[in-house]
């Protein structure tokens, strides 16, 4: 699975980790409809971390195209509104 974080470049990442992305991805998604800054920034550095931890980068000659994308890391709470909602970036 490719996934791409916005401003930052695309990762290899197996899609046995879909679930545990999935799940991350989920509680941000209830985070920012509580309107709880602190927990959604966590959930996101928790999401992009993890991307980081367990993907491998792909070269940005590499022209693939992404399975998913991720906002970057310095999205603000007003703009997780527009992406975070229903089932998230991560399709259920």
């Amino acid at each position: 699975m490719i996934i791409r974080v916005m401003g930052e470049g695309q990762y290899l990442v197996d899609s046995s980790l879909f679930d545990v992305l999935n799940e991350i991805d989920n509680r941000i998604v209830e985070d920012v409809t509580k309107g709880d800054g602190q927990a959604f920034r966590q959930g996101l550095d928790d999401l992009i971390g993890e991307i980081r931890r367990a993907g491998k980068p792909v070269a940005e000659t590499d022209l693939i195209e992404s399975d998913v994308i991720v906002p970057p890391a310095n999205l603000t709470l007003a703009e997780a509104r527009e992406v975070f909602q229903g089932t998230g970036v991560f399709q259920d």
